[in-house]
């Protein structure tokens, strides 16, 4: 388990390097990395460490791997990947995606029992913005 976390962290650092294409950190922190298939989700406010009281300084993301039992372990992956690059991740709750890309789908439904329902509306305004071309529904 050790070893699966430090070749995600090291695979983070890589994938979230800051360069000169960002003009701060968080641009840097896609808005939306989910699997296809079925699988639970969380959403996330991700923050700057360096200026948290600036409301102006933080984003929501969507994250959901079909490789993470719980919400819990998808939000210490983005934690732990957030942390490398010095913001701060707090969850806002969680759910479920169904993706299918044949067929360019998304249903968003559900939540975790221990974060709470996620804002569904807020998660399908942020995958609208990567999927325009998707239907994207809510189903409670």
């Amino acid at each position: 388990m050790l070893k699966t976390v430090v070749r995600f962290l090291s695979r983070a650092k890589k994938r979230f390097a800051l360069d000169s294409r960002f003009d701060n950190k968080l641009d840097a922190v896609p808005n939306v990395d989910i699997d296809e298939g079925s699988f639970k989700y969380v959403l996330i406010k991700v923050s700057d460490k360096e200026n948290s009281d600036d409301s102006a300084t933080y984003k929501t993301i969507v994250r959901g791997y079909k490789d993470c039992q719980g919400h819990s372990d998808i939000y210490e992956r983005v934690k732990a990947s957030c942390k490398v690059m010095g913001l701060k991740a707090e969850i806002l709750g969680g759910g479920r995606i169904e993706r299918d890309s044949l067929v360019k789908r998304i249903k968003v439904y559900g939540q975790s029992q221990g974060f709470g329902k996620a804002d569904h509306r807020a998660t399908k305004k942020i995958l609208l913005a990567k999927y325009p071309d998707y239907i994207i529904e809510i189903v409670d």
